[in-house]
């Protein structure tokens, strides 16, 4: 055999193990965003399932604020029937403002701060809302990674010959970054 042939298949070769290694890379980015999601929907399922408890409790002390109570509950229940990841975090959205409401209202019933339960809970839904977080900034930086992969040359190649797309972000609604007004009066 020459040794033009002998490069040529050296050449092949490289490429094809230049190829695959591409190709493994967007394999574990591709993995490590849908791990990351399922860290998040580990803490969003406790998330659900600690809202119901505390309507129950708060119900009966904000008699006047029924509106706010059903609207949280209808959040949650699109939040729990969210199919994938984009109606998630959609969802996810929605159901952090009408949490926000209900936390502000619960501000004006001093009984039902001073409640135990309720405090209780106040306190298992806020360190939740932490682990959401923390695991969303994970997913974030999941998302990130991957989708440097799908875009950048020349993984881009590659990941459109097989069909690897860019993955979406957990963004914060507008509601979330909003600056809370403040009246010290």
């Amino acid at each position: 055999m020459e040794t033009a042939s002998w490069i040529g298949i050296g050449i092949i070769a490289a490429l094809v193990f230049w190829v695959v290694g591409i190709f493994n890379k967007l394999v574990n980015l591709r993995n490590q965003v849908k791990n990351a999601w399922r860290q998040i929907d580990v803490q969003l399922k406790r998330r659900h399932d600690l809202i119901p408890n505390l309507v129950e409790v708060v119900k009966d002390y904000m008699s006047y604020e029924q509106e706010t109570l059903e609207k949280v509950i209808q959040a949650r229940s699109g939040a729990v029937n969210a199919h994938n990841p984009e109606e998630a975090i959609a969802a996810e959205g929605i159901l952090s403002g009408a949490l926000g409401k209900l936390f502000a209202l619960m501000e004006n019933y001093p009984d039902l701060k001073a409640n135990e339960n309720v405090s209780r809970l106040m306190e298992e839904l806020s360190g939740t809302e932490n682990k959401i977080a923390f695991s969303r900034q994970f997913y974030n930086d999941s998302v990130m990674a991957m989708n440097n992969g799908v875009e950048t040359f020349p993984s881009n190649i590659i990941a459109n010959m097989f069909s690897f797309k860019r993955a979406t972000y957990f963004e914060v609604a507008e509601t979330e970054t909003a600056t809370p007004a403040v009246n010290l009066r």
